[in-house]
């Protein structure tokens, strides 16, 4: 995984939510926390942990992190300039930032980052919950965190923060007294999730499914499996894994749970086996109701959230409610008020002349699987009179030689769906573009960029608009132009 710079992490990746107005950390605890020795004086209190001047806010320790394109030190004064309790720089560094204020002078900033998230790991005694998957881990992770914030004080990483280097942030973000602690673990290549959950230690790990994604970097999807698989290697003694039973690689990662320190599996899904599993799930346009046996014990309970996989991972969220000792009732009805994470299926409703229309942004990210349960999470939405079902997608990268047949093979969920018009950007959906019927092809272009304005001349009022690919195409670029040249329902142009 590619190393940010601290000033390359996205502007607008959020600070931690219910952030403590207390100090996160003792600039004493710090010193013997991070192996470092001090230059300048001591900072009052430590309140916060920033790798980005875009987002630090006063009181921040500010981590000068080394990446491929910028370094961060350039950056440290400043971030002491904004508010910054104090920097984490180098030695290298030492010399030339000594005047710039309190200072904790360390070998190397992404490691003492890494041991700061030992030392916040250490000190707590909350349940801690994992969550991986090929699909689904930021929803899980954010369903979890709406779960259980109402039963005692809930940390969760922001955003997508879940490689090298965003899991010892999230880990160090952590307060003392936090009950629950909910971390996303992936990766983009094999290795990668073990040395993150043996950070982590989690209590219970949840792996939310095993799909086609990063097969650039894997032989096979059982090698996909394997990978997820490692994430209960940290597992602390007598801990739960959460498997998703209706998975083909399910006995591939049950024999993972096994060798690991693992005390119990809870199962989740439609499998009639499985120790919690959907009897009914009632799709809405905007919501979905679930009917579930959790245990035996018959469950209902509605989503804030549609479609049928954010259902299907609601039961693993229960698991894991279950497998910390929270209440599941309470949890439950928590669950009614979820919404999509920004760019994971953000539902907006725009202006347009003669009505509106319905924006859903799944632009942060694309695979096979997670492509087509957007596909069909907007074959459920509803269009209003004379509108359409509109689809704008651009490629699903790191697929390997298959690639092109993956995008061709999106045509069957696009039929399936009744989904109008399609618009496509990129060498790969323009396999899919061919597939296509003539009467549902709006447009093709190589880049997302040259997509723009084709979309934004095409919608209109009655519309139901799903905009997805990877990150990597600047899909999220055609959200941004919907939404700048649309305004939302009830705000003024």
């Amino acid at each position: 995984m590619t190393t940010p710079a601290s000033d390359t992490v996205s502007p607008h990746a959020p600070q931690p939510v219910g952030r403590p107005a207390e100090a996160l950390w003792s600039p004493l605890d710090l010193l013997p926390a991070l192996n470092a020795r001090v230059v300048n004086a001591l900072p009052e209190r430590v309140t916060g942990i920033s790798i980005d001047t875009r987002t630090l806010m006063p009181g921040d320790l500010f981590f000068a992190i080394r990446g491929d394109n910028s370094d961060g030190h350039a950056y440290v004064s400043q971030a002491l300039a904004k508010g910054a309790a104090a920097a984490v720089i180098d030695e290298a560094h030492a010399a030339s930032r000594v005047n710039d204020g309190p200072l904790y002078i360390v070998r190397d900033v992404l490691e003492s980052l890494e041991s700061l998230g030992k030392a916040a790991r250490a000190r707590t005694r909350g349940k801690i919950v994992a969550v991986t998957g090929s699909v689904g881990k930021t929803s899980t992770k954010e369903a979890l965190r709406l779960a259980l914030e109402g039963q005692g004080l809930t940390h969760a990483s922001v955003a997508s923060y879940n490689n090298h280097w965003g899991v010892p942030l999230s880990l160090a973000r952590m307060p003392r007294r936090a009950r629950f602690g909910i971390f996303e673990v992936g990766m983009n290549a094999p290795d990668e999730i073990r040395p993150l959950t043996r950070l982590v230690r989690p209590h219970v790990a949840i792996v939310t499914t095993v799909g086609q994604s990063h097969l650039e970097r894997f032989p096979s999807v059982d090698a996909i499996a394997d990978a997820k698989g490692e994430v209960f290697a940290g597992l602390e003694p007598g801990g739960v894994a959460v498997l998703n039973r209706d998975n083909e690689h399910f006995e591939r990662l049950k024999a993972h749970a096994q060798a690991s320190h693992a005390g119990r599996i809870i199962t989740f899904g439609l499998h009639p086996e499985a120790d919690i599993h959907a009897v009914k799930i009632v799709a809405m346009p905007e919501l979905s109701v679930v009917e579930a046996q959790v245990f035996g014990t018959p469950v209902v309970y509605r989503l804030g959230s549609p479609g049928r996989h954010v259902a299907l991972n609601s039961l693993a969220v229960l698991a894991a409610v279950h497998a910390v000792g929270a209440d599941l009732a309470l949890a439950a009805l928590a669950l009614g008020n979820l919404t999509p994470p920004v760019g994971r299926g953000e539902r907006v409703r725009l202006s347009a002349p003669g009505g509106e229309f319905l924006l859903i942004d799944e632009s942060y990210n694309a695979n096979p699987t997670s492509m087509k349960a957007a596909l069909d999470t907007l074959g459920q939405a509803a269009a209003g009179l004379r509108g359409r079902r509109i689809a704008v997608l651009a490629d699903m990268l790191e697929l390997g030689p298959d690639s092109d047949a993956m995008h061709a093979r999106l045509n069957e969920p696009i039929v399936e769906n009744d989904i109008d018009l399609v618009f496509a950007a990129g060498p790969g959906m323009h396999h899919l573009w061919r597939a296509l019927a003539p009467e549902v092809r709006g447009a093709y272009a190589e880049t997302a960029q040259g997509l723009e304005e084709q979309v934004l001349r095409a919608v209109r009022a009655g519309d139901a608009v799903m905009v997805k690919g990877s990150n990597g195409t600047r899909v999220s670029r055609i959200v941004a132009a919907i939404r700048s040249r649309f305004p939302a329902v009830g705000v003024e142009a």
